[in-house]
């Protein structure tokens, strides 16, 4: 790495004497005395996100970071947990972890740990009310951790969308009369899943083979998101305080509308992701982020010797309450790491170089993530962006998100320590549940037992209040 940085920097250098050479007096430079400031980034991109991000460091340190003495060098560090991880081992000084980088792709949770550490730099200095102001409000709000500090930069966004393959649905609609308006509630999804699984039952000979209908990506965005969909938060954060609310009425529909219908094979979760599942045609629709639009599959493999193509088609996601609508808001932010005050204003400078609007449309283009400032949601800007070498189901996602963001409330909690582990715990407590039980009802059917009592010796009140109750004492003990 200090190789390549090394390498970077005297390039950088180069540029710097040439222009200063080539126009002394020159005042519209806005170059630092002294040499080159070097940035190292770490991010969690992979894929056409790495390369088209790596590109526009480059277009930076070419040009703007050329002319101001800034040079920059882009490490992907694999996933957002592996990331995550690094930067940990980075701030602790563990044995062979490397130094904290100079700005880092961060979530919430983990910033606010670092920034417990006293690590992360507070960026407001280095903006003008009005230039925060062209940003969209609630993502400049998802980096304060206080009224008066900016400890996240927004640099690209995401929700989630419900993908769905049209290819199949068209052959279950044309047989059944399904409507892909129904897919806009919780109850029309369920009562659509019950249907498929029925409808795909009855192709065969075989009894109770009918297949899973739908999946969702984060079952820790579906449980937060749904319970704010119908009035409540699971995590309510005040001044880094968080307290725990698990209303029973909302937890049992969450877990009526997940662990229920998966007990009964109309949802399902195999793969990594639920796009994995769609591969291989286990479900024909799922709920992800829209990052992921690149990864919808383009057939289905339905043995090593046969496979057939598919179409995509993107809906908004689906909700519980018609009152109150509600997204999530995600996608990891930008943190400058603290230094002095040089080094922090450099890193400023690249961030606002990153989010132009017309820059950080070209990578949301690209990556199927969303842009940060307002300008860009507005239908001539937006049409402005799409290029005829576009991927349709990224420009599908986008356009379909700016529609939901529209009328939608998008919804992130506020960042508390142990935040990450409440969330993970809120995910696998019934995602390990129902692949578990699943499993045992499986069994129970292989041995003789009729499915519908198989599943009804699982969905009991007995069995949800146990689950309940293993989820407080949980989270509880994590929020202590």
């Amino acid at each position: 790495m200090k190789k390549k940085l090394s390498a970077a920097l005297a390039a950088v250098l180069s540029v710097t004497i040439g222009l200063t050479a080539c126009s002394q007096g020159n005042t519209t430079a806005e170059k630092d005395s002294g040499s080159p400031v070097s940035l190292t980034i770490w991010h969690y991109y992979n894929g056409l996100q790495q390369s088209q991000f790596e590109t526009m460091v480059s277009d930076f340190n070419s040009t703007v970071g050329a002319e101001k003495g800034i040079v920059v060098e882009a490490f992907s560090q694999g996933s957002i947990n592996e990331l995550e991880e690094k930067l940990l081992a980075s701030a602790n000084k563990e044995v062979g972890a490397e130094e904290l980088p100079d700005i880092f792709a961060s979530y919430a949770d983990n910033a606010y740990t670092l920034d417990q550490m006293d690590l992360v730099a507070d960026l407001s200095p280095y903006f003008t009310e009005e230039e925060l102001s062209q940003y969209r409000e609630e993502y400049i709000d998802e980096g304060r951790f206080t009224a008066d500090t900016l400890k996240i930069f927004p640099v690209a966004k995401s929700t989630e969308l419900l993908f769905l393959d049209k290819t199949d649905w068209d052959k279950f609609a044309d047989a059944t009369g399904a409507q892909l308006s129904s897919l806009s509630t919780m109850d029309g999804l369920l009562s659509t899943a019950e249907e498929y699984y029925n409808w795909t039952d009855s192709l065969t000979e075989e009894p109770d083979d009918g297949k899973a209908f739908f999946g969702w990506d984060s079952l820790a965005n579906y449980m937060l998101i749904g319970a704010r969909q119908m009035g409540s938060t699971i995590f309510d954060v005040q001044d880094g305080e968080v307290s725990i609310h698990l209303d029973e009425t909302i937890m049992r529909t969450l877990w009526d509308s997940y662990y229920v219908p998966y007990m009964k094979g109309y949802f399902t979760a195999n793969g990594r992701f639920r796009s994995d599942d769609m591969k291989t045609g286990d479900l024909i629709a799922y709920v992800g982020s829209t990052s992921s639009a690149s990864y919808f599959p383009d057939e289905i493999t339905v043995s090593d010797t046969e496979s057939y193509p598919i179409e995509c088609k993107i809906l908004e996601v689906p909700q519980f309450s018609a009152d109150d609508a509600v997204c999530v808001q995600q996608g990891a932010g930008m943190v400058v790491a603290k230094s002095d005050e040089k080094q922090e204003k450099a890193a400023t400078e690249f961030l606002k170089w990153f989010t132009d609007t017309e820059r950080n449309m070209e990578f949301s283009a690209t990556s199927g993530y969303l842009p940060v400032k307002a300008e860009a949601y507005s239908s001539e800007t937006a049409a402005l962006s799409k290029g005829e070498d576009m991927n349709p189901k990224i420009e599908q996602s986008i356009d379909v998100s700016f529609q939901q963001l529209s009328h939608m409330t998008s919804y992130t909690n506020r960042p508390f320590a142990n935040g990450t582990k409440a969330r993970y715990a809120l995910e696998d407590s019934i995602k390990e549940k129902a692949a578990a039980d699943y499993t045992a009802i499986q069994d129970l059917i292989a041995s003789g037992t009729s499915r519908e009592e198989a599943v009804s010796q699982f969905t009991t009140d007995d069995n949800f209040n146990t689950w309940l109750k293993g989820l407080s004492d949980s989270l509880n003990q994590l929020t202590k």
